[in-house]
């Protein structure tokens, strides 16, 4: 067990603090959240959060919520693709892409607000960019014949409990 091996076992520590970040931090801000185990994975999958404080983390969030609005915004421009011939569905489907698009620019337009630490305007853009899915939804609705598809539902579901989560984060540095 020369030198080489204690370097070998530094370099791995490391690299796993870097992996699961500061697990004590991170479980402490996911427990003021609605959604620890979603908060928990997430900011234990950057590996920024290992030198994050909680604003860092909660900056981590919106980050994985832009990129979740991003693809879920792709995935339905992609739709219109294969839709040709139904333009009732070609426009829910641009309608709703659109609004993606806007909540993945909201949760953006809050990342300056953190920096200033207006956290009433951060609270106010996340809040917004949790209500664009329902916009989508309710397009669909307009049209009795269409039918929500469960892909989105459950995209939709999923980037609402991401914005709860960095609501939870923000209610927790706020106060």
């Amino acid at each position: 067990m020369g030198p080489s091996f204690f370097v070998f076992n530094i370099i791995i520590s490391l690299a796993l603090t870097l992996v699961t970040g500061d697990a004590g931090l991170i479980q402490k801000t996911c427990k003021t959240t609605k959604y620890y185990d979603l908060c928990v994975s997430s900011l234990k999958s950057d590996p920024t959060s290992a030198n994050s404080d909680t604003k860092g983390l909660a900056m981590i969030m919106v980050g994985v919520g832009m990129a979740n609005a991003t693809a879920t915004s792709t995935l339905l421009s992609s739709q219109l693709l294969t839709t040709k011939n139904d333009t009732i569905m070609r426009k829910v489907l641009k309608e709703c892409s659109d609004k993606y698009a806007h909540a993945a620019d909201a949760l953006q337009a809050s990342v300056q607000d953190f920096d200033s630490e207006l956290y009433d305007y951060v609270y106010m853009h996340i809040m917004a960019a949790a209500d664009y899915p329902n916009a989508c939804h309710n397009a669909f609705r307009r049209y009795p014949r269409l039918v929500y598809p469960q892909q989105i539902a459950r995209r939709e579901d999923g980037f609402k409990h991401i914005c709860d989560v960095v609501l939870g984060i923000v209610d927790h540095l706020a106060s």
